[in-house]
């Protein structure tokens, strides 16, 4: 049965640090629903109605671009070892940009990679917990390092002419802002 709360508490933010990864949500007003994997420890919970999480280069940029025309986000973590979970975050959230005045605020949670494009920070208005008994035990072997043996074989220059070309742009023809940072 699922159940629903209006913050993060402790015993949540435990099972969320516990997940090697995490799927996000948005959408426009139209055109596609983009649902995402994520991993790399790449997220934080910064307060009970607050987490961010970091956004590395990768070959589109919906989530952006998403953002700038509708604000509203869902993360889900669902466990696939231990004890049966799925939990959703709902909420708004904003990218900032590498531009931004308060990245470097943000950026520090991190470990550093030339490979990031963004950080999402999400305001969680809600919070709910279901069974997940249905989810498959999976196990865990490591994490792929494909993405930073990408960034370690280009300059900075390099990576910014990738942005360029592929991150501008939603696959719906939406600007993502990744250049012009916060609006």
């Amino acid at each position: 049965m699922a159940k629903f709360y209006d913050s993060i508490s402790q015993k949540h933010q435990e099972f969320i640090q516990a997940q090697k990864m995490f799927f996000v949500a948005t959408a426009a007003e139209d055109g596609r629903i983009n649902l995402s994997p994520k991993g790399l420890d790449s997220l934080r919970v910064l307060d009970n109605n607050r987490v961010v999480w970091l956004n590395l280069t990768g070959s589109g940029n919906e989530t952006a671009a998403h953002l700038k025309l509708v604000n509203r986000m869902t993360i889900m973590f669902c466990s696939f070892e231990g004890n049966p979970l799925i939990m959703r975050l709902y909420g708004t959230a904003r990218a900032i940009h590498t531009q931004d005045s308060d990245w470097n605020e943000y950026y520090k949670h991190f470990d550093a990679s030339r490979g990031a494009r963004q950080i999402f920070e999400m305001k969680v208005e809600t919070l709910q917990t279901s069974c997940g008994f249905a989810v498959p035990l999976m196990q865990y072997t490591a994490d792929r390092d494909i993405l930073d043996d990408w960034v370690d074989k280009k300059t900075d220059a390099e990576i910014q002419e990738y942005w360029a070309k592929k991150n501008q742009e939603s696959i719906d023809g939406k600007p993502t802002g990744i250049f012009e940072g916060a609006s």
